[in-house]
């Protein structure tokens, strides 16, 4: 029995050492795994961003600054106009009189450099009568022009050729005059005492919301895309975690 007592015992050790390596190599790796699971730096530089999320994002965040300046100048330009202005109902109107002013109005904004001195317009009046109250006003194209000169009906952008202006006073005096007793559709302020009525609104219903759905669509779009490019990477995260 003693002979095999030196071998046997050289197999132990041996075995023993073999454990040790094994299990010193399986803590090894472990280690290393946690610490590739626990670092977030190394799965990030795995998962760079592709240059199509990053023209995703970029073509969002235009989409939304584009949306705040439409939302900021169709606000001055025409929301807040609509909103100063007076409410205004539509009715039906019937020519009275047309005149044409025999002292020239001076122009709102200067003629340029070919029309030297103060320009100046002929002033066209057209009095209509409200045919659901019989109340006699004077008709004006838009609310501008109402702002502008509360006596004419419109006033023409001013030039040189005082003989043009004066035809085309003429030419819309005929087109009236031809109207007489015919209604048209007209519009007046009902609360108002001021006895002017308009023939065109500028800033109708319709206008306005296009000026709000159109921006809010296009901030809503923006949005929208860099929630999804957002969405996309942060999966990405996961699936490789």
């Amino acid at each position: 029995m003693q002979p095999f007592s030196v071998p046997v015992q050289i197999t132990l050790q041996g075995g023993r050492r073999c454990q040790g390596r094994t299990a010193f190599a399986t803590s090894e790796r472990k280690r290393n795994g946690h610490r590739r699971d626990g670092d977030p730096a190394d799965v990030r530089r795995k998962l760079p961003p592709s240059a199509g999320e990053d023209r995703a994002l970029l073509l969002g965040c235009a989409m939304m600054g584009s949306s705040v300046l439409m939302f900021f100048l169709l606000g001055v330009t025409v929301l807040k106009p609509f909103l100063l202005s007076s409410r205004r109902e539509e009715s039906n109107c019937t020519v009275l009189h047309t005149h044409l002013a025999d002292d020239w109005t001076d122009c709102a904004s200067p003629c340029g450099v070919d029309c030297p001195g103060p320009g100046r317009h002929p002033c066209l009046q057209v009095l209509v009568n409200l045919t659901h109250s019989g109340q006699k006003a004077l008709l004006h194209y838009n609310e501008e022009a109402v702002q502008i000169n509360s006596k004419c009906f419109y006033t023409p952008q001013c030039h040189r050729d005082r003989n043009d202006l004066l035809n085309s006073a003429l030419d819309i005096k005929e087109f009236f005059d031809h109207k007489n007793g015919t209604p048209f559709s007209c519009f007046y302020s009902p609360g108002s005492q001021s006895e002017d009525v308009i023939l065109l609104k500028k800033y109708d219903q319709m206008v306005i919301f296009h000026c709000l759905f159109w921006p809010s669509l296009t901030l809503l779009a923006g949005a929208l895309i860099v929630g999804m490019v957002r969405l996309t990477q942060y999966l990405s995260l996961l699936c490789e975690k």
